[in-house]
């Protein structure tokens, strides 16, 4: 999937965080890798033992469809084949069915980033930050 289609796809999914640009999503190309559905796509990377789910966008006519939860799941097994053992992810904390994906695939509460997500015309949002231990047997 190209920087154009991922950041189309990701500002038809994203008010908060802000959608990325196709400029940032080339930029992150060189150290990251993507997991690409038709109607969706995952970002992320993996550096020393601990991999980083950077971004995850699924079309909203396609959800509900068990693709975001695929994609999760193979992120874990790549990451794991990269040698990471612990997975990280921030999401906005009124981000209720991603919150839900995530904990059914296995994360669970790390911590807290007070006012992480910057809003124009609301106040900070703050994001959990998740982590997941993953089996690398």
């Amino acid at each position: 999937m190209t920087p154009e289609a991922q950041a189309a796809l990701h500002a038809k999914c994203f008010t908060t965080p802000r959608p990325w640009s196709a400029a940032e999503f080339a930029s992150l190309a060189p150290s990251s890798f993507t997991l690409s559905h038709p109607h969706g796509f995952l970002l992320g990377r993996v550096v020393a033992d601990e991999a980083e789910l950077l971004t995850l966008a699924v079309d909203p006519a396609a959800r509900r469809q068990g693709i975001a939860r695929h994609l999760v799941e193979t992120f874990k097994s790549t990451a794991a084949a990269q040698g990471a053992s612990t997975a990280f992810l921030e999401v906005a904390a009124d981000n209720t069915a991603a919150i839900a994906l995530y904990r059914a695939t296995g994360f669970e509460p790390a911590g807290r980033r007070r006012g992480y997500y910057r809003r124009a015309d609301a106040p900070a949002l703050d994001a959990l930050v998740l982590r997941c231990a993953i089996d690398t047997q």
